[in-house]
């Protein structure tokens, strides 16, 4: 069973579900809030207000109002979301439930041909995709269950939409391999701005928590805390010295939960302040 760890939620958040219709989620915010998040299933997010960041490694997508994001399953992502021009954050999520999934490739064994790379797929605001999730947000007031026939056409127009939005959507949805044992030095290297515990790194490596300790110091010639610490540090450095960002905007996208810890562990490893770096030219650090 895949190890969970929690969205780390601020108030004033709400996300609406309905017993008739489990695999749609409606989530609001009025500040910005997020976090780290692994899916059993592959969930599609449609944006109908403000923003949504996924945060990796290589790069933070931006999500504006129609867009929508597939999130692999057993893949990790930061999930930031963000009120824009006065409007709250509101998103739909739809899970595609591993079995009619499965269902729907095995009449369309010609799809799964192309693999895609490891990671979300951004699909810009389309009338295909803002169609379908206009279609799903009154299941949300359902009184009764929904028939499972329906469920199922949703879930098939959700993969077809997807589908010709980008062909590589096949390579993602289509894999059903429980998680082996990964190059270990490339997936901590995409993955390691996640906050997530050690023993859900070592899950979805293919490792015993045990083993993924002895493998990381064997690579990485420092315990795995140590280096999550000092490469999350080095991309923050990197942000505040060349992107000009603000240690408030960025310490959530580089794995710290709190502002606070962030800072702490920031002038530990270099000597200042991360708000040292926005400070004029000739101050004192």
């Amino acid at each position: 069973m895949l190890p969970t760890a929690p969205c780390q939620v601020r108030p004033m958040t709400t996300q609406h579900h309905n017993q008739y219709a489990d695999l749609f989620t409606l989530c609001r915010g009025d500040q910005r809030y997020g976090g780290e998040r692994v899916f059993d299933e592959p969930v599609v997010v449609s944006v109908l207000a403000g923003e949504l960041r996924v945060v990796q490694a290589a790069r933070t997508q931006h999500c504006g109002v129609g867009d929508m994001v597939l999130l692999p399953r057993h893949q990790p992502a930061t999930l930031l979301k963000y009120p824009k021009d006065g409007q709250a954050y509101q998103a739909l999520l739809l899970k595609l439930p591993a079995g009619l999934v499965q269902a729907y490739y095995a009449q369309h064994p010609s799809a799964l041909a192309r693999r895609a790379p490891e990671g979300p797929r951004y699909y810009p605001a389309h009338p295909l995709g803002q169609s379908l999730f206009a279609s799903l947000l009154p299941y949300l007031a359902l009184e009764q269950p929904l028939p499972g026939p329906l469920l199922t056409t949703k879930v098939t127009e959700a993969i077809e939409v997807l589908r010709s939005l980008d062909p590589l959507t096949d390579g993602l949805l289509a894999d059903f391999s429980e998680p082996g044992k990964l190059n270990l030095v490339d997936f901590m290297t995409a993955h390691y701005l996640v906050n997530l515990p050690l023993a859900q790194f070592s899950y979805l490596t293919g490792r015993s928590l045990t083993t993924f300790k002895r493998d990381f110091k064997k690579a990485f010639q420092l315990s795995p805390q140590r280096w999550l610490t000092r490469q999350r540090l080095a991309q923050a450095h990197y942000q505040l010295t060349e992107k000009g960002r603000r240690p408030v905007e960025l310490y959530q996208e580089v794995g710290f939960e709190n502002l606070a810890h962030f800072s702490f562990a920031f002038k530990k490893q270099f000597g200042y302040p991360p708000t040292a770096l926005s400070s004029p030219p000739g101050a004192d650090r």
